[in-house]
């Protein structure tokens, strides 16, 4: 509806005030932000595109770059450091500290944990476009975060980890996504520092992992599991701290506010949807409570389904869409294949830090002696490994595509190849088993070892399956697809929430060949299709 000039006016100052008490992010509007700059121009250091494109202050990127640099980095930090001690937490004796959950048990709800942070990026993302901008979504992320921590490092048992699980799920799904969404609002499209700078952020990613489990590991053996999770929470209360400060100094001001804000109409139709969503979960746990089926181990099997299911609804509604073409359709048939591959290949990866963690603590050596130095490892440390292999095959593996050019394999055989690693790294780790049996402990550089293959097979994955993923894309449905990389991480933990029980040091050795060999398998399967993926891809490299 149209507005009188003393009603428009009106309007305009009080959101400029709004914007001068509440400190720019309750700014209702980019006009009230922009006529705020012109009264109170300064008092913020908001970059506009020129500012950006002359801002050479961090290893010659723009500042903003550290600000998310460092929030990222904490915030894995404080993600892994609890993450490489909430199994033990979980399944170690009361008397020790822990809650006395089955071995079984803590390896589906720490496998479901990771399939939720996944799940709800797709939410983060909605958030960010539609309602609240990024760099609001991302802060209030890492609120829910670190009081998920917090919740964790009180001593008030099995309540105090649910909810923790809940406030850090809603977190992460706030944040992961949105924060690296910043990093590309940093630069123009023309802008030839873009790429460096995502190295440079990765490497932020992988460093806030690689100490994390050293830390909070070693504090969650030595002192006690609520310090170490202290210690994750005070991590990501530092990230928050230099998010708030920096951001408000170097970030755009283009992500204070949503991309595509909702409409009124659209918010009533999405809270009906959220509504019936509610209704329908509660009938489902009423169901299961009156049927007595209220445990642990069935709320997990129903999240799993939730979480497999997802992209299967995906893919449905894309492939039924009017909106898609016909060579946009057969693009996605290739994409299939490669979920498929990526499914498999999250579900052996993310095992790392449930069945290798086990792996850790019963089957591997941890006190060493070399000539006269003592050595005592934790199991929790051996979590540092992922982001160790990844940091070190970074370099080469960049050399290498470039070094190849248009000789490199193509993004179908590099799946295939992912995956036979992935698979045999698992039949590594089985042959102690089968050398020396199952009773004693091992050297840990049999688990060095398969870390060391596995994530081989991730610098074959993961970042080519980021690049096809955008590749395949259908025009209509650009930003979903994004949100699909992320669900087919979802549904392999989901699958591992399932599979993992049948891990014990009694069926290790079939465990390992098992999972191993279908990895394998299906890396071959991979490898005869990947001609017929090449030609569905229709003129896609």
């Amino acid at each position: 509806m149209f507005k009188s000039p003393s009603r428009h006016l009106k309007d305009t100052i009080n959101g400029v005030f709004c914007c001068f008490w509440e400190d720019l992010g309750s700014c209702t509007s980019k006009n009230d932000f922009i006529v705020y700059q012109e009264m109170f121009g300064g008092r913020n250091k908001l970059n506009n595109a020129n500012d950006v494109n002359n801002d050479k202050s961090f290893f010659g990127q723009p500042r903003g770059l550290s600000t998310l640099f460092f929030t990222e980095m904490w915030e894995r930090f404080s993600y892994y450091g609890m993450r490489a001690i909430l199994l033990f937490y979980m399944y170690y004796a009361v008397s020790k500290g822990g809650l006395g959950f089955s071995q079984t048990t803590s390896a589906s709800v720490m496998s479901i944990y990771g399939s939720l942070v996944y799940l709800t990026s797709v939410i983060g993302g909605y958030v960010s476009d539609r309602i609240l901008g990024p760099r609001k979504t991302v802060f209030w992320g890492g609120v829910f975060i670190m009081f998920g921590h917090i919740a964790l490092a009180l001593p008030f048992g099995a309540p105090a980890l649910f909810i923790s699980i809940a406030l850090i799920v809603i977190g992460t799904g706030l944040l992961k996504p949105n924060v690296s969404e910043m990093v590309g609002g940093l630069y123009t499209e023309e802008d030839i520092r873009r790429d460096s700078g995502f190295s440079i952020f990765v490497f932020g990613i992988n460093l806030g992992a690689l100490i994390a489990p050293l830390l909070v590991g070693w504090v969650g053996s030595h002192v006690n599991f609520h310090a170490g999770f202290s210690l994750a929470a005070i991590g990501m209360f530092f990230g928050l701290l230099q998010y708030y400060l920096g951001g408000k100094k170097y970030l755009s001001k283009d992500s204070l506010y949503p991309s595509d804000p909702i409409e009124p109409k659209d918010a009533r139709k999405l809270g009906w949807q959220i509504g019936i969503g509610v209704v329908i979960l509660a009938l489902i746990l009423g169901v299961m409570a009156l049927a007595n089926a209220m445990t642990v181990d069935n709320v997990v099997l129903l999240l799993s389904i939730v979480a497999v299911a997802t992209p299967v609804v995906y893919f449905v509604l894309m492939f039924s869409s009017n909106k898609v073409t016909k060579i946009e359709r057969s693009r996605l048939w290739a994409y299939v294949p490669l979920f498929i591959a990526a499914v498999i290949f999250w579900a052996i990866e993310e095992q790392g830090s449930v069945v290798l963690a086990l792996y850790a603590a019963q089957r591997t050596q941890l006190h060493l002696h070399l000539g006269p130095l003592a050595i005592n490892l934790a199991a929790s440390q051996f979590q540092s490994l992922n982001p160790l292999f990844i940091m070190l095959y970074t370099p080469f593996f960049a050399w290498m595509w470039i070094k190849l050019g248009s000789k490199q394999p193509t993004s179908p055989h590099k799946f295939a190849y992912g995956l036979a690693f992935a698979g045999i790294s698992y039949l590594f780790i089985a042959l102690p088993g089968i050398l020396f049996g199952t009773a004693g402990k091992v050297n840990p550089l049999w688990l060095v070892g398969s870390w060391a293959v596995v994530e081989i097979g991730e610098m074959l994955i993961s970042p080519i399956g980021l690049s096809v993923t955008t590749k395949l894309a259908p025009k209509a449905f650009s930003s979903q697809m994004m949100s699909m990389w992320f669900l087919a991480d979802a549904a392999g933990q989901a699958i591992n929430s399932q599979i993992v029980r049948f891990y014990t040091s009694a069926t290790e050795v079939s465990y390992f060949l098992i999972v191993g060999a279908v990895s394998i398998v299906f890396g071959i399967l991979l490898l005869l299709l990947s001609k017929w993926i090449s030609s569905k891809m229709v003129g896609i490299n």
